[in-house]
């Protein structure tokens, strides 16, 4: 999979986007998610459908972005 959209990033610079406090914060300020630009997102700037279909490592960051610990 490339993109769910022409607008959000490619899948796989996913895990490196998580680990840029900058990008993750934008993501959240504008209310759309990283990889389809849909909202709302939760504090790792992704939808609850996104985040549904991360990887075992893609999941252990946004975990901590989830606890407060960011990546």
């Amino acid at each position: 999979m490339d993109r769910l959209n022409s607008e959000g990033i490619k899948r796989d610079q996913l895990l490196w986007t998580l680990n840029q406090r900058a990008l993750v914060y934008a993501a959240r300020r504008w209310k759309s998610c990283l990889l389809c630009k849909q909202g709302p997102v939760n504090e790792a700037g992704l939808c609850d459908v996104c985040t549904i279909l991360l990887s075992e490592q893609e999941r252990h960051v946004v975990e901590r972005w989830m606890a407060g610990v960011g990546p």
